[in-house]
């Protein structure tokens, strides 16, 4: 009985799957906890558009069809809120 390379990718494509939705859900949820006022004063696109581009993420996530590309590009954009957008909130909201 040997190494099969298929389950080993699969299980690596597995966890990166899981770790991407899990990124996408989080930031989303947090997108939500933060007041419209918060993102006009950080000077960051408005609260409407970041939970739409993060819920579009996380819905676009359990559409079957091929959309590598976009969930990608929602992926970094969900990457981008917390690295960026993130941290100016809690800036200037205390909790």
């Amino acid at each position: 009985m040997g190494i099969n390379i298929f389950e080993i990718e699969g299980t690596v494509r597995l966890l990166v799957l899981l770790a991407s939705l899990t990124v996408s859900i989080f930031a989303f949820v947090n997108s939500l906890m933060y007041s419209a006022e918060a993102y006009d004063a950080a000077g960051k696109l408005t609260k409407p558009a970041w939970c739409t581009i993060l819920g579009l993420g996380v819905l676009l996530f359990f559409v079957p069809i091929g959309l590598f590309i976009i969930n990608l590009a929602l992926l970094i954009a969900a990457i981008v809120y917390l690295v960026d957008v993130r941290p100016a909130l809690a800036g200037l909201t205390r909790r």
